[in-house]
């Protein structure tokens, strides 16, 4: 291990700073009221100034890992392209502002723009597909920020509906920009690991739907290369679905360097035509490419005849109806700051009831307790003819063979403790079974075997183990309802192979 890593108080890690900062901040400034996420060196926190009472998600890295993990590049990619896209140019609204960065002798910051309604991924997965007024809508606002990128000099890389989010008012943030590259300047990312280009294909577990070719295989890269997955977004909003499915990350990076997709009957004509040129295996070829700083030939594109590039008017999501959103509630006995005590307390919270979390605002729904003492198989007869018929309507429920749908969940599962992370969802029936679908393809893609022998392991509040006669399934619930899983799993396998 580097010997910087074992020196954890002397940790200096030196990085661009904001222009605007007047003073420098510290954890005290800020009150910590949720965990938003975690990543493998990160975690992200909902939080409100002290001072001025605004709102922000404060990224805090953790730098051990940093340098453990040679991560260092990734997180000065990211600042340096936050800062070039932040300023007061109208098209730097389409981005996740970074306000401020600061460090103490364990962490880094990112003081960041909080995006109070979520991932474009995330509202795809309830909405299933956009109207074709949204998707127009949505897929200029996009094509705006990649202008302005464009005049920026930054290629984003990684673009997917999961690093586009929506603000207060439902316009896009387009965020995490740690594999963007800056052109003019040497690429670090490429250079400082040989051993990138042949990684690179499994690197992009869960996302490559929206790699293109030319980043898939590790090979120069350009400005064209976000508009590849450009087309795939538009594709997916209407679609519901990628345009490149298969049963297996192998396969779809087949499909990928085939071209091999297709659309549904039903897709919009116009939209069919620029998608079309949009994902074409010759960078150069595709729609935009040889365009100057604005993508003209893509604005004048039929799919966005009577689009006002000047004005497009409010976001169509907010115009249907959505309510409100509440104002943050600091409680009377939570202080500014990050300490342990406060660490602890707020992983805590993601295990408890809503009652006991007095952060008032708009997120996704808390998953209720269960009824005190009563188990998750404590179930009647007439309650299991109710949830079965309720469960019909369940996208998943093709992939459970009749049984009842007990528990379900987006879970990371990682051959291995350092191995690279699939999203799938499991899904914990009677029966006993424990299916897991790839959401993508929305393809079976395999199942947890039960037996007298199976036993669960939590490691903390988001990593657990299964442990099978045959195999151990290391598996992370990002959320925090690690506990909660390995609950589950017991009750079921002491229900059907109860112990003396």
């Amino acid at each position: 291990m580097n010997s910087c890593c074992d020196q954890n108080h002397s940790l200096n890690l030196k990085m661009p700073q904001p222009q605007n900062e007047d003073r420098k901040k510290i954890p005290r400034d800020y009150y910590f009221l949720k965990i938003l996420g975690e990543g493998s060196f990160s975690t992200v926190y909902l939080t409100v100034e002290a001072e001025s009472k605004k709102e922000y998600a404060i990224k805090v890295l953790r730098k051990r890992q940093i340098i453990r993990e040679n991560k260092m590049e990734y997180v000065n990619r990211e600042k340096k392209s936050l800062l070039k896209l932040g300023g007061s140019d109208p098209s730097s609204r389409f981005f996740v502002h970074l306000y401020a960065t600061f460090q103490d002798s364990e962490h880094l910051y990112f003081v960041l723009t909080y995006a109070r309604n979520g991932e474009l991924l995330d509202y795809l997965a309830r909405q299933k597909t956009f109207k074709i007024e949204w998707v127009k809508y949505y897929a200029a606002e996009l094509l705006l920020a990649l202008e302005f990128m464009k005049v920026k000099h930054i290629i984003h890389r990684d673009l997917k509906p999961e690093n586009i989010l929506f603000d207060r008012k439902w316009h896009i943030l387009i965020t995490d920009f740690g594999s963007s590259k800056i052109v003019g300047e040497p690429d670090v990312l490429k250079k400082s690991d040989d051993t990138n280009c042949r990684r690179r294909k499994n690197s992009f577990v869960g996302t490559a739907q929206y790699v293109s070719p030319e980043v898939l295989h590790g090979e120069e890269t350009s400005y064209s290369s976000d508009l590849w997955a450009f087309g795939c977004i538009i594709y997916q909003m209407i679609s519901g679905q990628t345009p490149f499915r298969a049963a297996s990350e192998y396969l779809i990076f087949q499909k990928i360097t085939n071209l091999d997709y297709q659309f549904p009957e039903e897709f919009d004509q116009s939209a069919k035509d620029l998608v079309e040129k949009l994902i074409n295996l010759v960078p150069e070829k595709r729609l935009g490419a040889l365009d100057g700083t604005s993508y003209t030939s893509i604005r004048e594109h039929e799919f966005f005849k009577n689009t006002n590039w000047d004005d497009l008017g409010p976001a169509p999501i907010s115009s249907e109806g959505c309510d409100e959103l509440d104002n943050l509630v600091i409680p009377n006995n939570l202080k500014p700051g990050l300490t342990d005590e406060i660490t602890t307390q707020l992983h805590l919270n993601m295990l408890s009831s809503p009652s006991s979390v007095e952060v008032v605002v708009h997120t996704p729904p808390v998953r209720k307790k269960s009824e005190p003492n009563r188990k998750l198989t404590d179930l009647s007869e007439e309650e299991i003819g109710e949830r079965l018929e309720l469960q019909k309507n369940d996208e998943y429920c093709k992939f459970v063979e009749g049984n009842l749908i007990l528990k379900k969940g987006f879970l990371e599962k990682k051959k291995g403790t350092f191995g690279f992370a699939r999203k799938r969802m499991f899904l914990l029936t009677f029966g006993p079974h424990l299916y897991y679908v790839d959401p993508n393809s929305m393809t079976l893609k395999g199942e947890v075997p039960f037996s007298e022998g199976m036993k669960t392991e939590a490691k903390n509040f988001k990593v657990f183990y299964i442990h099978t006669p045959n195999r151990i399934y290391y598996l992370e619930d990002t959320t925090g309802y690690a506990l909660e899983w390995c609950k589950a799993i017991d009750e079921v396998v002491n229900y059907y192979f109860p112990k003396n």
